[in-house]
């Protein structure tokens, strides 16, 4: 069960206690509440450790796009090596060249960007998630607090 099923559930207990006459106040099972809430703070550092994940996902994703953008340069420089060696076509083979580099600096600087768009939106939606968290978990301490 995750984080979120587990604060549905203290929502519905607080939603089907019994109300106290006159005020907005909820009697509620102490135990089944406060069992719950640990097992929230049992399972909140696993959302820590998937926010961790996707950093970590992050740096092997933007590695992984450099690796591939400095062999895609290697490639390039060496078909451009290749390209000048032969007789007569030595201006077409900068130019060729050129644009083989030039495609390369692109597609890795594409890789690059989509691999930082694609960690950023990941890091983003955890950290709605946790912002979520936290404020159900704020509102319903508030909540216990207001039984006493």
């Amino acid at each position: 069960m995750d984080v979120l099923k587990l604060i549905d559930e203290i929502e519905d207990i607080v939603e089907e206690g019994s109300t106290i006459p006159f005020s907005k106040k909820v009697m509620v099972d102490m135990d089944e509440i406060l069992d719950i809430i640990k097992e929230i703070r049992l399972r909140l550092p696993d959302e820590i450790k998937q926010a961790s994940w996707i950093k970590d996902e992050k740096q092997r994703i933007l590695a992984e796009a450099q690796r591939d953008a400095d062999n895609i340069l290697n490639e390039a420089e060496y078909k451009l090596e290749e390209l000048i060696d032969q007789e007569g076509i030595s201006k077409a083979a900068k130019e060729r060249a050129a644009e083989i580099i030039n495609n390369a600096q692109k597609n890795a600087k594409e890789i690059r960007l989509g691999a930082m768009e694609y960690a950023d939106s990941l890091l983003e939606e955890t950290q709605e998630n946790l912002k979520e968290i936290i404020t159900i978990l704020n509102e319903n301490r508030k909540e216990l607090r207001g039984v006493d």
